[in-house]
């Protein structure tokens, strides 16, 4: 009986140990995600989400929300710094449900754009046209 307390302990502390591991590589891969965004580039933008998801199983709705450029999402960054390109890929790659949805500060994504007047942005079009 002490024996299979004893590996339940060990198992469950290792486990633990990895998690954190790897919670900590999954930061690392994400990085300069923000700098990928800032710059429009598309092809670098498409490789880092193609190494996160073969790497870690993740898709972009399982990070999006724990990735904050400068306080704001990727697709505000995006808008930002028109970077179209980049910020036309995010947006086809979520899902229309979590587009819809209020991001960390509670306003939608629509709410946010016409707040800081960028209904005129080709990406504000393509958030419309997608929602």
């Amino acid at each position: 009986m002490l024996k299979i307390v004893k590996t339940s302990l060990i198992v469950a502390t290792s486990t633990l140990a990895f998690s954190n591991f790897a919670n900590a590589n999954v930061d690392e891969a994400l990085a300069n995600i923000c700098t990928i965004v800032q710059a429009d580039d598309k092809g670098e933008l498409r490789k880092k989400m193609r190494a996160v998801e073969s790497d870690y199983r993740l898709k972009l709705r399982d990070y999006y929300a724990g990735v904050s450029c400068g306080g704001n999402s990727l697709i505000r960054t995006a808008m930002l710094n028109s970077a179209n390109e980049v910020g036309e890929l995010l947006v086809k790659k979520m899902p229309k449900s979590d587009l819809e949805a209020p991001e960390a500060d509670g306003k939608t994504l629509q709410a946010w754009v016409a707040e800081n007047g960028l209904q005129d942005s080709p990406l504000a079009a393509v958030i419309n046209e997608r929602i």
